[in-house]
């Protein structure tokens, strides 16, 4: 039996570290995550503190992997795991019923499960947990040194911190996103090959005595006659499809409103494209910015800055950059650093960088 222990507490454990480390590569994509479960919910005041809990959240799961490993202080962490989990597998038993998410996060957007999948994961988990939790008394440590066990945690908070400071610096060290490097935005933003549509079927409104009524075309009413007063009609979804591009909301207009889209897209040269959340921090950026502008003015190449906060922000560059519109959603799911630069060859993705590696990007440039 002390065999099958350790094998489930390695099987546990590596599976925590992993879940940990696969969401710190990607910090922010979870806090919004976390932002959609809280809207779902009503509570919205409380999206100023999902970044902090998404740290905090990746960082306790790499320490309950590690610790279960070792076997340190199990009668405590094995308490703290199966509370954890329990609590995942409320989240993902309420995702998979409400039916108001496409996944749940559990594994970040590189290894994405759908609701059910995640719940049926963490009912395994509970499982395995509760073995290890029977027997939390009776597992000794992995070393009989209790400061080793102590360093060996010590080292996978310290990986923990690094990693997702250095990842919010430097962009996720694995991009599993529709923007990453490689890519081609018109590509993504097609519907995939053998995709479903939705079902949908002509649904009519009519008011008859008061009483608004609705009816298909199959199904209208044995009465129906002039006393039916028309409201509206409209496609109501009979069965949900999946026929959703990876890109189905990138959009760059014009300060006057213009879609421009396609025909920045579709040009053949090579050219800058900046993604900015906003331009609070422009002062400590300028000089970067200025670099880049520099290198590209050597190369004849253009450079568009795209923001939700682009309105205003004509004052902070100089009249050879586009300054475009950009939703919010889509700057921050293409853009995880402020401000990212991407180098295009129309809607091709050349290369993509955090702010804090403008020096590549320059070299990139010139090469």
């Amino acid at each position: 039996m002390k065999k099958l222990i350790l094998i489930i507490r390695w099987i546990v454990g590596l599976l925590f570290i992993f879940s940990g480390l696969i969401k710190a590569n990607d910090t922010l994509g979870l806090s919004y995550k976390m932002q959609e479960f809280f809207e779902a919910w009503g509570m919205q005041s409380f999206d100023n503190f999902t970044f902090a809990l998404s740290f905090l959240m990746n960082l306790f799961e790499i320490v309950l992997g590690v610790a279960m490993i070792v076997g340190f202080c199990m009668e405590l962490f094995a308490w703290l795991i199966l509370l954890l989990t329990i609590f995942f597998a409320f989240l993902t038993g309420y995702a998979a019923l409400s039916g108001k998410f496409r996944t749940c996060g559990c594994f970040g957007d590189c290894l994405p499960l759908s609701p059910v999948q995640s719940f049926m994961k963490d009912i395994a988990l509970i499982i395995l947990i509760l073995i290890i939790f029977s027997y939390r008394k009776k597992i000794q440590p992995l070393f009989k040194n209790k400061n080793i066990s102590i360093t060996i945690i010590v080292v996978g908070i310290l990986i923990g911190i690094g990693f997702q400071a250095y990842t919010l610096k430097h962009l996720p060290v694995l991009d599993c996103l529709p923007y990453k490097k490689g890519n081609h935005l018109l590509e993504e933003m097609k519907v995939p090959p053998g995709a479903i549509p939705d079902s949908t079927v002509v649904t009519f409104k009519y008011k008859k005595n008061g009483q608004v009524v609705e009816f298909d075309a199959e199904h209208f009413p044995a009465d129906f006659d002039s006393t039916y007063e028309y409201v509206d009609r409209y496609d109501k979804i009979i069965r949900k499809g999946n026929a959703e591009p990876p890109i189905a909301d990138f959009a760059l207009q014009t300060l006057e409103g213009a879609d421009t889209t396609q025909e920045i897209l579709q040009q053949q040269s090579k050219y800058i494209l900046v993604l900015a959340k906003d331009f609070d921090d422009w002062n400590m950026q300028k000089a970067d910015f200025d670099n880049v502008l520099k290198a590209a003015a050597g190369k004849s190449l253009k450079v568009f800055v795209a923001s939700p906060a682009a309105e205003g922000a004509q004052k902070l560059f100089p009249q050879d950059v586009t300054l475009l519109r950009l939703d919010a959603v889509v700057e921050k799911t293409a853009a995880r650093c402020n401000p990212t630069y991407f180098l295009m060859q129309g809607d091709h993705i050349l290369d993509k960088k955090s702010y804090a590696d403008v020096e590549s990007l320059i070299k990139e440039i010139e090469h």
